[in-house]
């Protein structure tokens, strides 16, 4: 894959190990499962029947679930968007004391699992929550809600990244010429900040569409998404025909975001000059609607939700306690638990670490091979597809992946084995790790590569002195990422995980789920814990990524990650 004269074998044999060993991966783990689950649907006898897309596509409860998930994932995206851009240019563009720790909570709540983001918004929208009064819970503005509240801090960094390295010398420019601070940011800002913001929208989008928890826990009767219906229908029905369809359908939709905010990234790359070195400048007057903006999202919508989890936590039975927390090392005839919510924690974190491990080496070979530009046009488009092959977990339903491990691999004994959720949940993070590598992998000049290899340092010194200091830089952020992943996935790991050993969200998910003032008042102090849990975990990882990109930036060395989109 090296640009350069000639590849010595070992070289070859390296670059052939990079695209083989996470192909198998894949392959194994996710297109086989996933490909028998829907084989079983659309060819119960052996023979290719669609009759099932007619049949499932012209049902009105088809109908319905297609224009909820769209509905609820357009105006979740469009809201984090309004939010967002406002929320970039105060968290990325100016700076004052504390600006890197808002940085950091704002990121938060992107990896805060699903089931957690649930439980805490039905806290405050529920019959005694702040918002109890107004009938929100069960409908389609809490999970809306809940949405934005997932999903604001990925817009804020994708464009948030992308502008605190546009050259300012054309808006400077354009006021020179006498153009107000509204119209320099409308006429030259905005078109330079469009790629970044489609980018965003569409990862927003995808992520919307396919929530799992959050419609779960908030959605009620009457409100789903085709990644519950999925579940419906695999775990309740056993309809795997209308199943395997509804998947095709949300693979179609998916695509189609992932292409756009590919198409996005393409264009910021191929469009905008951008610098490294572009100072942040202080708050200013004009900036008053924007932090109001911030300040209302911040405050209103990401910490209230969690601070009404964490009142709520703490009473029972209308007074305040910490029964909820000590009970949590209880289990028993008392509460609808089989093991102590502190051993499924334990659980929880062994195999999100393994899943972890797994993840990064997988997504750091894949990031190694995709970020190399390749001069024949056949290696090119198979890079290209290597890249779309891995972001294929992220359109598919993590439910259609746990019950396509049950019916595939179970006479394998491998789903009777622990290693069956560190492997799942990999499957889920790998697409995660890489979107977090590629930026500072792609950011490398190639000339760099070029001189080493120029100086006479050999394809694995030249890969571990070049390449090595920007993956290890990304790799923390990248650990974050895949970690908090593993540790709140819950679409997979509900198929899969043991009724011995169940992980925390699935703990979390079945106390919420049974009555009792000691269950409900449980499963309120383990999605707090959970949630804590994975906001430290997210929180150091960031600050090593910032504090990491300081020191790269103090020696001259490209800051990694700070590629936007």
């Amino acid at each position: 894959m090296r640009q350069g004269p000639s590849r010595t074998p070992g070289e070859v044999i390296g670059w052939a190990a990079a695209v083989a060993v996470p192909l198998a991966f894949l392959g194994v783990l996710f297109f086989w499962p996933v490909a028998t689950l829907m084989g079983r649907g659309l060819a119960p006898d052996g023979a290719l029947d669609l009759t099932g897309f007619a049949e499932v596509l012209t049902a009105p409860r088809t109908w319905r679930i297609l224009t909820q998930t769209l509905t609820q994932a357009t105006l979740a995206t469009a809201i984090c968007v309004v939010l967002g851009v406002p929320g970039a240019l105060v968290l990325y563009r100016r700076s004052f004391p504390g600006r890197d720790l808002l940085r950091g909570i704002v990121i938060v709540p992107f990896v805060l699992p699903s089931v957690v983001v649930g439980v805490a918004f039905h806290a405050l929208v529920t019959k005694g929550g702040p918002l109890g009064g107004l009938g929100l819970d069960g409908t389609l503005t809490a999970v809306v809600a809940a949405l934005v509240f997932f999903n604001y801090g990925l817009v804020v960094r994708t464009v948030g990244t992308m502008w605190s390295r546009l050259d300012p010398r054309a808006v400077e420019a354009a006021r020179a010429l006498g153009a107000s601070p509204w119209r320099a940011w409308r006429t030259v800002t905005l078109p330079s900040l469009a790629p970044a913001i489609a980018s965003a929208a569409s990862l927003t989008f995808l992520f919307c569409a396919t929530a799992y928890g959050v419609v779960l826990v908030l959605g009620g009767v009457g409100i789903g998404t085709i990644e519950t219906e999925i579940y419906v229908q695999t775990a309740q029905y056993l309809n795997l025909r209308a199943a395997a369809v509804l998947s095709v359908v949300q693979l179609l939709v998916i695509a189609a975001a992932l292409w756009v905010a590919e198409r996005a990234r393409a264009a910021s790359t191929a469009r905008l000059r951008l610098r490294l070195d572009v100072p942040a400048t202080p708050l200013r007057r004009s900036d008053a609607p924007a932090i109001a903006l911030t300040a209302a999202a911040i405050g209103g919508l990401l910490a209230a939700p969690v601070l009404v989890l964490v009142a709520r936590s703490l009473r029972r039975g209308g007074r305040w306690t910490l029964a909820n927390y000590t009970d949590l090392g209880t289990r028993g005839q008392s509460n609808a638990l089989l093991v102590t919510v502190w051993e499924a924690a334990a659980t929880s974190l062994r195999v999100a670490v393994v899943a972890a491990v797994i993840a990064l080496a997988v997504g750091g070979a894949v990031s190694l091979v995709v970020s190399r530009s390749p001069r024949g046009r056949v290696l090119a488009r198979a890079v290209a597809l290597l890249d779309a092959a891995f972001m294929l977990p992220l359109g598919v339903s993590a439910v259609t992946v746990g019950f396509g491990f049950l019916i595939t691999l179970a006479p394998t004994g491998l789903t009777a084995s622990w290693w069956v959720l560190p492997l799942a949940q990999a499957v889920v993070a790998v697409p995660l790790v890489v979107r977090t590598l590629l930026p500072a992998l792609r950011a490398i000049d190639p000339r760099q590569r070029e001189a080493a290899a120029a100086l006479g340092a050999g394809p694995g010194r030249a890969l571990l002195t070049v390449d090595g200091p920007h993956l290890a830089r990304a790799s923390g952020l990248a650990a974050g990422f895949a970690l908090a992943t593993s540790l709140g996935e819950f679409g997979a790991t509900s198929f899969l995980a043991r009724p011995a050993e169940p992980t925390l969200p699935a703990v979390l998910y079945r106390l919420i789920g049974r009555p009792g003032a000691q269950n409900q008042g449980m499963g309120l102090a383990a999605g707090v814990v959970l949630a804590a849990g994975t906001a430290a975990l997210m929180l150091g990882c960031e600050w090593l990524q910032n504090r990491w990109a300081r020191a790269g930036s103090g020696s001259g060395a490209p800051r990694a990650g700070e590629e936007g989109s």
